[in-house]
């Protein structure tokens, strides 16, 4: 039960930070426009990794070959949830657009532990798994509609 306790609370940390930065990308994308606030997000990220990473002498960013040239696909993804948020809670609010979000990557998330796509382990989807799925689903379509 131990072993589980960190990445729980490391999991509900970072679902806050999501919950948290969708409407703080939004209120900037508001007032600046989108790519001006997706810009001033990354630029931030970059900048927080980039100081400790001055302070661990580059770390490990040499062997930035060694992976899959798909994987560099990330940062565009990231630029697609920030658009994708700046323009959703406007006319949906915080918490469809993030009942959206979480739904969304349940059903991705779910497709890639199946057929064990981008070096995750194979978890077989069953049938307790596709129940968890449909009341996400139905509880997603309840907070959208």
């Amino acid at each position: 039960m131990q072993s589980i306790i960190l990445p729980v609370i490391l999991g509900l940390i970072g679902g806050a930070a999501v919950g948290l930065q969708g409407p703080l990308s939004s209120l900037m994308s508001q007032r600046l426009g989108i790519l001006e606030s997706v810009f001033i997000v990354h630029l931030g990220g970059a900048l927080a990794a980039g100081l400790p990473l001055l302070f661990m002498r580059g770390g490990n960013l040499g062997a930035w070959r060694s992976v899959p040239w798909y994987a560099l696909g990330a940062g565009v993804l990231g630029l697609v949830v920030l658009s994708a948020v700046s323009i959703t809670i406007p006319r949906l609010g915080s918490t469809a657009t993030v009942a959206l979000i979480v739904a969304a990557q349940l059903v991705i998330g779910v497709l890639l532990d199946h057929f064990g796509l981008l070096e995750i382990p194979v978890r077989s989807l069953d049938l307790s798994r596709c129940a968890g799925i449909a009341a996400l689903l139905l509880g997603t379509w309840l907070l959208v509609k």
